[in-house]
């Protein structure tokens, strides 16, 4: 049985760490040598007519259905936030198909739009589907907290038990709370479990802080890695993190 290799990664609306360049086009590069089977992907510029006059090269389509033809993936969006001149959300794109999805609203106040997309997929050579579960959580711990309970509660109630999970994204937890909240729904998180540590992947350039992760159920994982150095360090202001994983 082969491993699924998955990705997850906060891609600054395809935008350089300052917000100076158009970087969209060198992630899909980067990402077509990773050639991931799974990826998770946070901050994905669905629209943006401002931006996409202002920057030349600026894809004509939406930067997940970008993305997903440059990898040949398939893709599903979940919106998160909607503005005058555009919006932005998380995506999952795989290789294998994509059999249900839906996107969950996690909101706890006006200020800040966040979601969890929820995906089921088959991958292939494997005897049960995966739920994958792509979330961005809010800035301020006292919010985060309500989303923590949040996921819990949608994954006891939206999930069978004996379901393969993951969980991958931008959770902002630079305190190190999601994990033992988490583990009420028997989620247990990669680098925590394989290296012994949480994954430092903000800011880019100098990564001191935790703040993206990758939690699994019912899974085994081989290998886990924070994509340092170049070309990463300069393409967002998130590292990706990856991992290969089996069934348990």
């Amino acid at each position: 049985m082969k491993p699924l290799n998955i990705t997850t990664y906060n891609i600054h609306k395809g935008m350089s760490p300052l917000n100076r360049h158009l970087r969209v086009n060198e992630i899909a590069h980067a990402l077509e040598t990773l050639a991931p089977d799974l990826l998770f992907l946070q901050e994905v510029q669905g629209k943006n007519l401002l931006r996409s006059l202002r920057h030349e090269g600026w894809p004509v389509q939406p930067q997940h259905h970008y993305l997903a033809r440059r990898l040949d993936h398939k893709v599903v969006y979940g919106l998160n936030a909607a503005y005058e001149h555009g919006h932005h959300g998380n995506a999952v794109l795989s290789r294998y198909p994509i059999i249900e999805w839906c996107n969950r609203d996690i909101s706890v106040n006006r200020f800040e739009s966040r979601g969890v997309l929820h995906c089921m997929m088959l991958p292939k050579g494997w005897h049960q589907p995966v739920a994958a579960l792509c979330a961005h959580l809010n800035l301020l711990a006292r919010d985060r907290r309500k989303q923590y309970a949040n996921l819990v509660h949608y994954i006891r109630e939206a999930i069978a038990p004996d379901v393969p999970i993951i969980l991958a994204g931008d959770f902002n937890d630079w305190q190190g709370e999601a994990s033992d909240c988490l583990r009420e729904a028997g989620l247990q998180e990669v680098f925590q479990q394989y290296r012994g540590h949480h994954a430092s992947s903000f800011p880019a350039r100098l990564p001191v802080l935790p703040l993206d992760r990758i939690y699994t159920r019912g899974l085994r994982t081989v290998s886990a890695e924070v994509l340092h150095g170049r070309p990463w360090s300069r393409l967002s202001d998130h590292l990706p993190l990856t991992a290969s994983l089996l069934p348990a």
